[in-house]
């Protein structure tokens, strides 16, 4: 069936509220304290003040927190997550060959909170997780982030990573925070267009990341869903001709999006804020064109998959269905200057997510 976002008359009419004032992101009733979007992480990620749950002991069985890392290079797209999603731990790899489709992934799934540390938020800090099968660490430093992976069983082939990630503070990100019913939220920072330095070695086979063809992009995550959620998300890294570095990240799904979305163009790490994106795409054969249009003109884009990625988790409370596709973005994107930006095959990736967790 073909699925088409559609959005009410509120929310096509939000505001797309600036923050620009630093403060805590919950006051002590639970509540959000301020609610839109920003260029730069501003608000403390004090989780320890969610108040949802008659019972507090309960409540960390609810909060999500992930740390999602991507690397766009010519030849492939690499992936590496820690995450804590209150009823288990998660850590997983995977990659894929942008030509041949070659892909593989690995998952451990862990005991509630066990091994994997996760930072307060976003800035600094370092997310880990050391264990028999793997060890990942993220280590956020002054303008850059480091990743350190080791996998040794990845598919009988072992699984190495050293990367740098420049990240100057001048660097702009798209930070969202918006409500969900029942003082339930979502925080979130989306980076794109980090350029990449170090190599990733999968076997016998090693890539060295050059900067001005290698970009990396971070999904820094932390709240409180529904129990039953859905969201699509697509993002992309890349170069314009010429060398100009070009982003893009768009979503749709849960959660009250009338004072801002997640959507944004992002021209040399700096964000031109979009309004709301309407995907169309069929949900029988994921690999058919998406289509994502903006009802103000400002996005015109096609996605052409080249390669579907599925995972899947099901577990007694907790269960996700991931349908990631990698592909082509095709179109033109206005920037708030009105600059039309022509995409013409750069490389990214479109998903659809259910989740029961």
């Amino acid at each position: 069936m073909n699925r088409e976002t559609e959005e009410d008359d509120d929310e096509l009419d939000g505001i797309q509220h600036e923050l620009t004032e630093p403060g805590p992101l919950l006051d002590e009733t639970g509540q959000l304290e301020q609610v839109g979007w920003a260029r730069q992480p501003l608000l403390d990620c004090n989780l320890e003040q969610a108040r949802f749950y008659p019972l507090r002991f309960l409540q960390r069985f609810r909060i999500k927190r992930w740390d999602y890392y991507g690397i766009t290079t010519p030849q492939h797209f690499y992936s590496f997550t820690l995450a804590d999603l209150g009823y288990a731990g998660m850590v997983f790899a995977y990659a894929i060959d942008l030509t041949s489709g070659d892909y593989h992934e690995e998952t451990l799934t862990l005991p509630p909170g066990r091994d994997v540390v996760l930072p307060r938020n976003s800035a600094d800090g370092i997310s880990l997780y050391n264990g028999e099968r793997a060890h990942l660490m993220f280590a956020t430093r002054a303008g850059e982030r480091r990743l350190a992976v080791t996998w040794p069983d990845f598919g009988g082939r072992s699984l190495r990573a050293e990367v740098q990630l420049r990240l100057p503070p001048e660097h702009e990100s798209m930070t969202i925070v918006i409500p969900i019913r029942g003082k339930r939220f979502y925080y979130n920072r989306k980076v794109n267009c980090m350029p990449a330095t170090g190599w990733v070695a999968v076997g016998d086979s090693r890539e060295e990341l050059n900067p001005d063809t290698c970009l990396g992009n971070l999904d820094w995550g932390r709240g409180v869903w529904e129990y039953n959620s859905f969201w699509l998300w697509a993002s992309a890294s890349g170069f314009l001709p010429g060398g100009r570095r070009v982003g893009l990240n768009l979503g749709y799904g849960f959660g009250d999006n009338s004072a801002a979305t997640e959507n944004a163009l992002i021209l040399d790490g700096r964000i031109h804020k979009l309004g709301h994106v309407e995907f169309k795409y069929d949900t029988r054969y994921f690999l058919l064109p998406w289509e994502m249009r903006s009802p103000d003109g400002r996005v015109d884009l096609e996605f052409a998959p080249f390669k579907e990625r599925v995972a899947r988790t099901n577990m007694a409370v907790l269960a996700s269905e991931v349908h990631q596709l990698f592909g082509r973005y095709h179109g033109r994107v206005f920037a708030d200057d009105g600059e039309t930006v022509e995409l013409d095959g750069q490389i990214g990736f479109a998903e659809e997510h259910h989740a029961r967790w």
